[in-house]
Parts: C-alpha cells; structure tokens; sequence
C-alpha cells in the first residue's frame, strides 16, 4: 500500500511540480524585472534620456530647426527708380519670406552676396517700367546663392511666385486684364500650412525612441557585463529567457513613456495635428521598441563593453535613424543603393507610421505593412539576441 501511495503521489505530483515551477518563474521574473527597474531608478542618466533629452531635442528641432524660408535677406538693386519699381520693391519689402535690402548699385549686392549677408540679388533694370507691357515683358534678373541648393531652389520659387503676385495685383490697380496661358490651382494635402514642424517633430519621435532602445539599452547591459553583474546573473538558477524578459519589459516601458510624453509635447507645445489613432500609434511604436531593444540587446551581448556598444549603436541605429529612415532627407531622391538599404533599418517604417498618422490618419495599408515590417524585425533581433545569449562566461 505505500509503496502503491508513493507511486500515485508521484504520479500526482507532476503537474503540481510545474505549477511549482511556473511559480517559481514567475517569481525570478518579477525579481529581475524590480532589480532592473531599481537600476534604472537610481541611474540619472537612465532617467535623463529618457524624459530630459526628448524634450531638450523636440524644442531644439521644434523651434531651432526649420525647414521654411522665411526672412530670407535679399539684396534688391533698381537702377532707375520709378512708381512700378518702388511698388515691386515694396511688395518684397512687406512679404514675410523675404528681408529685401534696397540697394543702387551692383557691385555692392554682389559684395553682400559673396560675404553671405544676402541670399540673393534682385534687379530691376532700368527700362523695366518702359518694358513692362510690352509683349517681351520686363525682365527681372535673379541671383541666388547656389551654396545650398534646397534654399536656392526654394528661394527661386518664393521669388517667382511673389513675382507673379505682384503682377497680377498691378494689373488689377492698372484696371488691365493679365491673362496668363496656364493657371494653376494649388492645393496641399495633410500639411495644409505646409510647416517644416508637422514634418520634423514626428519624425523626431522615432529618433528619440532609438536612443533609448538601442543606444541606452546596449550600454546599460553592456556595463553589467563590465562590472561583472551579468555573471553574477549567469550563476544563479534563472534562466536565459528570464533574464532577457528582465532586461526587456523595464525599458520596454521606459521607452513607451518616453513616446507618450513626446506625443504630447507634438500634440500640445508644437500644434502638430494627431489625425490618426492614438491606439495604432501605441501598437506601431511598441513593435518599433521591440525592435529597437532587440538590436540594443543583440549589440550589448556581441560587444560587452560600454564604449564599443555605444560606437556600434551609433553607426548601425542611432546615425542610419537619423539620415535614412526618410525624417529629414527624402528616401525617393537617394541612389537606388541606399534605397535598398534603408529597408533593413526599423526606423524606415517607424518615420512612414508618424507622419502618416500624424498628418494623414490611420492609413491601414501604410500601418499594415510597416508594422509588419517592424514585427518581423523585432523576432529577428530577439530571436538573434536569444541564440547568442548564453549562460557561459566564453
């Protein structure tokens, strides 16, 4: 009978020996995942990027950085001053994207031109009022500093467009009719103000968000493997994926904060629109924090030093984030190489989400395939991180 009772109680006992196990689970789990947390708690640094630095980048690149011409300083000469030309050089004076210097001589904007306090000259010649109904039309030249070629071509553009304003404006007055051979009808899209700001800021998220994923990430794990913390680790009863989880769900969690807090100084400080859903944008951006962990992870067990896990996140996340992923430069105008290249980089699909859901709404098949795109990515890096990670000090 009790060797029967012994063999029944065995029997009986394995599921609980697994519930005493996932128990036991659970408990390593939540035991790293506080010391993790505490770490993070006592780390300024941790905390600073976090929360300190997004915001110290979103007002730099929301009130130092803009893509707008405004203000552009212009050196205006008019050789013979007359009542056309004082009203040309008025509407220039008068119009918010241009500082119009009136100058008489030549030599003296072309001076200011090479010494970089004008960004173009304008001149009126001195027949431009006799020749201004004439059927050849009154020429105005245009030089622009061609340094900058995206100013230069947008200051081209602010000039013919004032240009042409003026003249429509001076007919009306004359009481003639000026019919142009094309009218155009512009409208614009998602960004009606067309702001540099609606562009910049959300994009602006993804490159924050990298930080603290990649760069954070790798050199916190790969300061524990300097200090000997993760060795510790290595000899205790936990297991591979439990410490992984330990490391993970902290700044999984640091990171989403961040996000919100980014969203809402968008949303509030800048005025940039949230057309879409505020719950895909949390799904996008944990799928993006997934990834980004995943390669902050795979990079701190690979180096398991602090200074070459910090240069390999700048080169392979941080710098590609900022130059490929489409947030300042247009990914459609590279060499068709780098364009092949930017599609292994998370921060690709992350930017296209912002500002799709910023400015445009919940476009489901720009949200499908970049997440997608992005959840593939996450189980690349964690499953790499995974297979690398072993508990072994070789």
């Amino acid at each position: 009978m009790i060797g029967h009772q012994s063999d029944g109680e065995r029997g009986s006992g394995g599921p609980a020996a697994t519930l005493d196990a996932a128990g036991t689970s659970r408990m390593r789990l939540a035991g790293l995942i506080r010391k993790e947390t505490l770490q993070i708690l006592r780390d300024p640094s941790s905390i600073s990027i976090a929360f300190v630095l997004p915001a110290i980048l979103l007002l730099l690149f929301g009130y130092g950085i803009s893509l707008d011409a405004t203000n552009v300083p212009v050196a205006l000469v008019i050789e013979n001053p007359t009542t056309e030309t004082s009203s040309f050089a008025a509407s220039l004076v008068n119009s918010s994207y241009f500082a119009a210097a009136i100058m008489r001589d030549r030599h003296a904007a072309e001076e200011a031109l090479i010494a970089g306090n004008a960004a173009a000259i304008v001149v009126l010649r001195s027949d431009f009022a006799r020749r201004l109904w004439s059927p050849a039309g009154a020429p105005i030249q245009v030089i622009v500093n061609g340094t900058d070629a995206n100013t230069a071509r947008i200051i081209a553009g602010y000039m013919q467009g004032a240009w042409q304003k003026w003249l429509e404006q001076y007919a009306l007055d004359e009481g003639q009719v000026l019919a142009p051979p094309v009218v155009m009808e512009q409208r614009v899209w998602f960004n009606a103000e067309v702001r540099s700001r609606n562009f910049l800021v959300p994009g602006l998220i993804a490159i924050i968000m990298t930080l603290i994923g990649t760069l954070l990430t790798a050199m916190v794990v790969a300061r524990e493997w300097e200090r000997g913390t993760m060795e510790a680790l290595m000899v205790t009863p936990v297991r591979i994926g439990e410490i992984l989880l330990g490391k993970l769900i902290p700044y999984f969690l640091l990171g989403m904060g961040s996000m919100v807090l980014s969203t809402a100084m968008a949303v509030w400080v800048f005025d940039v629109p949230l057309r879409g859903s505020f719950a895909v944008l949390l799904a996008v951006s944990a799928l993006f924090m997934l990834a980004s962990l995943g390669m902050g992870l795979l990079i701190s067990t690979i180096a398991r030093s602090q200074f070459v896990a910090g240069q390999v996140a700048i080169i392979i996340a941080f710098l590609p984030a900022f130059i490929l992923s489409g947030f300042i430069f247009d990914i459609t105008s590279m060499p068709a190489v780098v364009q092949w290249i930017t599609h292994i980089i998370p921060a690709r699909y992350f930017v296209s989400s912002l500002q799709t859901l910023f400015l445009a709404g919940t476009v489901w098949p720009i949200i499908f395939a970049n997440g997608a795109a992005l959840g593939l990515m996450a189980v690349i890096f964690l499953g790499l991180t995974r297979r690398k990670t072993r508990k072994s000090l070789e």
